[in-house]
């Protein structure tokens, strides 16, 4: 059984305390289907995410079977959300987004277990006959029940559904609200749906009406028009409007009692007539066998309390109910880890226009530096120690063309430098911020962040390798000029530094575009403040210098250049250089700072999309 008791929920405003939910009560039994109605801004969906562990309560408490949830939240299999947004990938076909939420949710003895999880969930929601096709071409209702067969995986206790008929024709909408109806006869689940719509609530079992945060009534469809006063339901939210919140609240106090009887008679009577299987018949399972070991999930990603909605997967005490019924164990970090990591790959072969734009700036951004080498094949010519005027005159042509290839050195590097820097700007600008709906629901499902973060990670380093070794190796077969594998590590410390930092951007920043425009001013900033062109006034050169990447690399890739070329690219700075070892240093810096950034940024909670 789910209680709320007294439940509120209050954020600051200019004007004062707003309170969203004002002394929230209910009771909803197992087996039982659930509506929640009411007015735009009444607090449905405030409620579905306060129940949800989502936000944290102002006052009062949540009981679960018992618990306080206060005290001992949500195992993540035991509650399935479905949110209003897609939550499936368009490039991935309808069974391997259900085979991928099952991987990152559940740990199964054995693939035959895997494949009968996703075979039971696409049965049900009636998926079973598209499951090769892509999620991209579905419908609107098709997307819905994918979306449920995604949740149904985990096999959960309470399934919470926030407006997933919004949008629908009128078929699909019905569609939905039946399929609803079927889950909560299952296994003594619990379906809560947030609706706008007024249809179809007869196949309800009971119905929460909420109006500007309090609770106007909650008992069965069949008695809501008599407690209103009303002859239709579109009368309801027009008659919602004649009082405020707090008085339909304290009105519904007095009648709660004798409401809540004849809700309890009706779900009595579906029970004997067999409509509704004895939710509270607790079935008999054998002790699943414990796998091996794994880390279990990692601690503070949850709202409600320490432990976190994302966060255990030890076991838990409870009631008899709970105690009987097998709660799926969260798959241990390497699991999750290769889920995602084949998930990212699958989905960036299938990407044409990704898959294009990669491989036209590997292919061709190498071209681009190779047809500027010829201009840094100069030969360095030494300087006589004479002085006679011949000599002299030769000198000075001699250190004409030294000025000359050494000025095109550096900036043939600084080029190398800056395209990586684009490509690692491309790499990851919206490669959180494009997936952060999918990412939080998936951790809230019990996917750890630190998994998450590893799958990143590894995709990102072998488009790192790849672009950088092909950029080295293809200029330096036009173009030697020292440096060796000393270049190549500074090229593919600069790929890897822009990368993760705007990996990092990605993470942090509230939106995809958002990220995309930071990264391209980030990189767009990198030659300018590098020094490479005109050198940093002094005032500023110590402050700015230590953020620009480019600089490093260029500056490392430089210092292992021949003698001659050295001296012939020095003596055109004005910049002075760095020695490598220090370069290698703080280009370090950066990736890891980057990468800190980006475990902040996937760690932290942001639902507010």
């Amino acid at each position: 059984m789910l209680q709320a008791d007294g439940i509120t929920y209050e954020i600051e405003t200019p004007d004062g305390p707003l309170k969203l939910l004002d002394n929230v009560s209910f009771n909803v039994p197992r087996g039982h289907f659930m509506a929640i109605v009411g007015p735009s801004g009444c607090g449905k969906t405030t409620l579905l995410k306060a129940i949800a562990g989502m936000i944290a309560e102002t006052d009062g408490r949540f009981f679960w079977n018992g618990h306080d949830l206060a005290e001992e939240d949500f195992e993540p299999s035991e509650i399935g959300f479905v949110p209003q947004f897609s939550i499936a990938y368009d490039q991935l076909s309808v069974d391997e987004n259900v085979e991928s939420a099952a991987r990152l949710r559940c740990r199964f003895d054995s693939v035959d277990d895997l494949d009968e999880s996703i075979d039971n969930a696409l049965e049900v929601t009636g998926m079973e006959g598209i499951a090769d096709r892509d999620v991209k071409i579905l419908s609107g209702g098709q997307k819905r029940r994918l979306a449920l067969a995604m949740e149904l995986v985990s096999n959960p206790r309470l399934l919470i559904c926030d407006e997933v008929t919004s949008g629908l024709d009128p078929r699909s909408e019905h569609d939905i609200v039946d399929l609803l109806h079927e889950i909560s006869r299952s296994e003594g689940r619990i379906v809560i749906s947030v609706t706008h719509s007024l249809s179809h609530l007869d196949r309800y079992d009971s119905i929460l009406v909420m109006h500007q945060g309090c609770v106007a009534y909650h008992g069965s469809p069949k008695t809501m028009l008599h407690y209103f006063g009303v002859s239709s339901l579109e009368e309801i939210y027009p008659k919602l409007q004649d009082r405020e919140g707090p008085s339909w609240c304290r009105s519904w106090g007095k009648h709660r009692d004798s409401y809540y009887s004849r809700l309890e008679q009706e779900r009595e009577k579906k029970i004997l007539s067999g409509e509704l299987p004895d939710p509270d018949a607790v079935r008999s399972l054998p002790e699943p066998e414990k796998a091996p070991e794994e880390p279990g999930p990692e601690k503070g990603d949850a709202v409600r309390s320490e432990s976190g909605k994302a966060a255990s997967a030890e076991g838990r005490g409870g009631s008899p109910e709970a105690a009987a019924e097998a709660i799926p164990e969260v798959p241990g970090f390497f699991t999750q880890f290769f889920c995602l990591l084949g998930r990212r790959w699958r989905i960036f072969f299938r990407d044409r226009s990704q898959l294009v734009l990669q491989l036209v700036m590997v292919l061709l951004f190498p071209v681009l530096v190779a047809m500027f080498t010829d201009k840094g094949t100069g030969q360095i010519v030494g300087l006589s120690a004479t002085q006679d005027v011949q000599t002299i005159q030769k000198d000075m042509e001699a250190q004409q063309l030294n000025m000359k290839t050494g000025s095109a050195v550096s900036g043939i590097i600084m080029f190398e430098v800056i395209l990586l820097g684009l490509m690692g700007s491309n790499n990851a600008a919206r490669e959180v911020a494009g997936e952060r709906a999918i990412m939080e629901k998936e951790k809230y499902a019990g996917m750890r962040p630190s998994a998450y973060l590893g799958s990143k990670l590894a995709y990102l380093s072998v488009l790192v390798l790849v672009q950088s070794v092909w950029m080295f190796a293809f200029v330096d077969f036009f173009w030697d000029r020292g440096g060796g594998l000393t270049h190549l590590l500074f090229l593919i410390l600069a790929d890897a530094a822009m990368t993760f930092v705007c990996l990092g951007i990605s993470s942090l920043a509230r939106s995809a575009d958002q990220a995309s425009l930071l990264s391209i001013y980030l990189v767009g900033f990198q030659l300018p403040l590098s020094g490479a062109v005109l050198a940093l006034p002094e005032q500023v050169e110590g402050f700015i210098r230590p953020f620009i990447s480019a600089y490093w690399a260029w500056s490392g890739s430089i210092s292992a250049l021949k003698s001659d070329v050295y001296n012939a690219v020095k003596n055109v700075l004005d910049t002075d250089l760095t020695p490598a070892l220090v370069c290698y240093i703080v280009l370090g810096v950066h990736v890891a700072c980057g990468i800190a950034a980006s475990y902040a940024g996937i760690r932290r909670s942001r639902w507010e999309l």
